[in-house]
């Protein structure tokens, strides 16, 4: 039985910005575009996209049924969520084991979790 996973790049953007950020954007591009043909080769089913600037993010936080609205995203982080990629694999080591390929520049992480589709449970 295959599963969904979710896999969130976390990555610190502000690598974009310095001198070779240029170089550094179309790098890691370009390594994205290889994941997806390799998982197209491998007959993974994947969608995925990625994400404008943390800066362009608007956060609603609720707090006991009030909520407020706040501009940017809201992270105690040098790491902002940069995209993502949704995979059906049989189990969390294939998702991980694609994870890996995944090209951050500079320091992040990808968290990898499983998808709850609604109506299943637990």
């Amino acid at each position: 039985m295959t599963m969904q996973y979710m896999l969130m790049i976390h990555e610190d953007e502000s690598v974009y910005a310095e001198p070779d950020g240029e170089a550094i954007l179309a790098d890691t591009l370009a390594k994205h575009m290889a994941l997806a043909e390799a998982l197209v080769a491998a007959g993974v089913p994947f969608s995925g996209e990625r994400l404008k600037a943390a800066s362009t993010a608007t956060t609603i936080r609720w707090d006991h049924g009030s909520h407020q609205i706040h501009d940017g995203a809201f992270a105690e982080s040098h790491e902002e969520l940069g995209g993502f990629y949704i995979i059906t694999v049989d189990d969390l080591d294939q998702a991980l084991e694609w994870a890996k390929r995944i090209p951050v520049p500079g320091k992040g992480s990808v968290e990898v979790r499983p998808i709850w589709p609604m109506g299943a449970e637990g």
